[in-house]
């Protein structure tokens, strides 16, 4: 009952909001010169996709169509903000959810496709924004950095956000990143039991600073999970990471990106363990091309490889999400991308392409799990975004081979 009232509240708060959306309040929005004076800023996107995965014994077909709908209110400098989110599925020849649960979305017969049909509350937020400090407190989006460690996982077409407080704040060339979560409120929705939202107590820290072309930034993340299916997930996370570029020329530079960090057991974990994640990644831009090489090394140790169960997962690794949970014996990803925009196609504005190849290999036990290629391509017709994206994975000593094909239009307001 405390969570129906919690989204009867919410949904009261997103009603008002919009019925403040009228032209009469728009018209004061657009004045930028008063801002004691309130601004409403409607909040709509949605997002139709076909996916397909031809995966071993295992296929599935999704059409889905993804709607969020809300309003930001500002006065001054605090807000707020609420965000409804709905998922529909006409085509539901799938396993939304890749655990055991006793739900009509859980179809083993099918390939997993993490997309359930769902109605949330995505967003409620109040928040306090000036030049120096930034505090946001409820139920919000957190994207840190690359979101390798913490993110939304916006792929998805359920967000994953976190009931939590969160503060930012710049002292001259430093800045501070603080926040303290007791909930993840997973991509799986309401239908998905324990996995909707898994409570516990998350610290995510950072202190960075920008010295001319080289930024660097120090983190910690401490994630302490209260159920008991998570708890192999708490660690304590440490690291940090460096970034520049070099200018090459009057139109391209090249461009390096270095991190580390050490994990380990935290609160119930039941497993002993420490081990080293590391990162390098180097880009530029040549003919027109942009080209991005790098290594990524997820590590292991007594049987447990560094885990990122809050990070926005499915731009690491390969499309295909084979290593969404690192194996034991860790992971190793060298890859390399091209990709290049088309600028002088009028019929396609936008329009660009991408193709990426990974070779997989354990961290430890000499494995070779496998190889992937990754290609995408989109444009833009008014403000619809149009996007076809492939994987192909070629298994050897982990999973199955493994197909899929997206196919997407997007739309905001």
């Amino acid at each position: 009952m405390r969570v129906n009232n919690h989204l009867i509240r919410a949904t009261g708060v997103l009603l008002a909001l919009l019925a403040l959306s009228t032209p009469a309040f728009a018209a004061g929005a657009d004045n930028t010169q008063e801002p004691d004076h309130l601004q409403i800023k409607p909040i709509v996107d949605a997002r139709l996709r076909y996916e397909s995965v031809d995966q071993g014994p295992l296929e599935a077909d999704a059409l889905t169509l993804r709607l969020r709908a809300g309003a930001e209110a500002r006065l001054g400098k605090f807000s707020i903000l609420a965000e409804g989110e709905g998922t529909l599925a006409p085509v539901n020849d799938y396993n939304a959810f890749p655990f055991v649960i006793i739900d009509g979305q859980r179809r083993p017969q099918f390939a997993v496709v993490s997309d359930p049909q769902n109605v949330e509350l995505n967003r409620l937020q109040l928040q306090y924004k000036s030049k120096e400090l930034t505090v946001t407190a409820g139920r919000q989006r957190i994207n840190l950095d690359d979101q390798r460690w913490v993110g939304s996982v916006g792929w998805r077409q359920n967000e994953q956000t976190f009931d939590a407080i969160r503060g930012e704040a710049a002292v001259g060339p430093v800045f501070l990143d603080l926040t303290y979560a007791i909930s993840q409120r997973t991509i799986f929705g309401g239908d998905a039991g324990p996995r909707a939202a898994i409570g516990g107590k998350f610290i995510f820290a950072g202190l960075g600073t920008k010295l001319g072309p080289i930024q660097g930034k120090l983190f910690s993340y401490l994630i302490d999970y209260d159920e008991g299916f998570a708890l192999p997930n708490s660690s304590q996370t440490y690291g940090g990471y460096l970034a520049g570029s070099v200018p090459l020329g009057k139109a391209t530079e090249f461009s390096l990106r270095a991190s580390y960090a050490r994990q380990s057991d935290y609160g119930r974990n039941p497993f002993d363990y420490a081990a080293d994640y590391w990162s390098f990644e180097a880009g530029t831009k040549l003919a027109g091309f942009n080209i991005t090489g790098g290594w990524e090394r997820l590590g292991s140790d007594n049987g447990r490889a560094v885990q990122t169960p809050l990070a926005t997962l499915h731009k690491f690794n390969g499309w295909a999400d084979l290593f969404l949970t690192t194996p034991p014996n860790g992971l190793e990803d060298a890859y390399l991308s091209v990709g290049r925009t088309f600028e002088g196609v009028k019929m396609l504005p936008g329009l660009n392409a991408n193709v990426a190849f990974h070779q997989f290999d354990s961290a430890r036990s000499n494995l070779e799990y496998g190889t992937e290629w990754d290609a995408s391509a989109g444009f833009k017709i008014g403000k619809v975004g149009l996007l076809l994206k492939y994987a192909n994975y070629d298994a050897k000593d982990f999973g199955a081979d493994t197909r899929k094909l997206w196919l997407q239009a997007e739309w905001t307001l």
